[in-house]
């Protein structure tokens, strides 16, 4: 045991804890059993500290400063712009090394996550909202029912399945996922409400007033009769053009339904939309040949949503509104 690459861990704590108590290397030896030689290279390595080895740092603290600084600004450059930009700073290196140094930062190259845009006007309007509705219980939010329209195709892009396969078999029809230029889809409206879902609408055409408002009449009264029986409810809606116009606004007068005021480009206020999303990841796995197919695996998938489910995302709103307060207006991770 003349090395000190013998040593164990217990025989490296041993002498490190000898060593502490003023024990001599003779003593030290015999107690963890080893030559004394390798208690005095211990020893010495600890004092003096490993050297580091390896090729020397071809950037500084200031170059990498820069680089941070470059990616920060400009997150949506890719590898190569960035290095670019870089090297034009005066800072001499490689490609990988740009790279590698990005990622020992801690940036990571992944898909950006999608929120509405937001002007300094809507964010005072949601910030004023969630700041009105943030002493709302769970039974006055039971009380909405929730409503928006959404859209399904039948390619699925990227939330398809991988594929295991064997090098050479990338054109093995076995191994690929069919795909069309202009995959058939369609457009669905649904309500939720903490009791549940109602019935789904398949929108044949473009959505106007005069759309919704049959929408209304056949979809969304049953729905409430379902939901909520004769107890009154509040129908929430987005601003989208034919929800705010005027003879829909007058079409809810007529029937004597509020209507939840609602800021605009909110979604991530809307739980309905984390329900949706919830469909679509079930449906990821279905293949639908052409729209009815489509249509039907919907609507299977839609009835297997559970009131639990539903009202565990009611229970989620005063979460929304803190996250909006705290945003101070800007669009929140829900």
């Amino acid at each position: 045991m003349g090395k000190t690459s013998d040593l164990t861990a217990v025989q490296k704590t041993i002498i490190d804890t000898l060593h502490k108590e003023g024990k001599t290397q003779k003593v030290i030896a015999k107690e963890a059993g080893c030559s004394q030689s390798s208690v005095s290279k211990h020893i010495n390595r600890q004092a003096k500290g490993r050297k580091k080895c390896g090729r020397k740092k071809c950037t500084s603290s200031r170059d990498n400063r820069t680089l941070q600084r470059i990616v920060t600004t400009n997150p949506f450059k890719n590898v190569g712009e960035i290095h670019k930009e870089w090297t034009a700073a005066g800072v001499s290196t490689s490609r990988t090394t740009t790279r590698r140094l990005m990622k020992d930062m801690g940036f990571r190259c992944r898909i950006p996550c999608v929120k509405p845009l937001l002007n300094m006007k809507q964010r005072k309007k949601r910030l004023a909202w969630a700041k009105d509705k943030k002493d709302w219980t769970d039974a006055e939010w039971s009380k909405v029912m929730f409503s928006d329209e959404s859209k399904f195709c039948i390619s699925f892009g990227n939330q398809g399945p991988r594929v295991w396969r064997k090098s050479g078999e990338a054109q093995n029809p076995r191994c690929m996922r069919s795909s069309v230029k202009f995959p058939p889809s369609v457009m669905v409206w649904g309500a939720m409400s903490s009791a549940g879902v109602g019935p789904l609408c398949f929108l044949r055409s473009r959505v106007n007033a005069a759309v919704y408002q049959e929408v209304l009449e056949h979809f969304m009264l049953p729905a409430a009769d379902q939901l909520y029986g004769d107890a009154d409810f509040t129908f929430q809606q987005d601003l989208a053009p034919a929800h705010s116009a005027k003879t829909t606004s007058t079409w809810f007068k007529d029937h004597g339904i509020p209507v939840l005021d609602w800021p605009a480009n909110s979604p991530d206020l809307n739980p309905i939309e984390n329900l949706w999303g919830i469909v679509k990841r079930r449906m990821q796995y279905a293949r639908p040949n052409n729209a009815e197919e489509l249509k039907t695996t919907i609507r299977a998938t839609w009835a297997l949503i559970t009131p639990e489910q539903c009202h565990r995302l009611i229970e989620s709103m005063p979460r929304r509104i803190t996250a909006v307060i705290e945003a101070k207006g800007a669009p929140t991770k829900y």
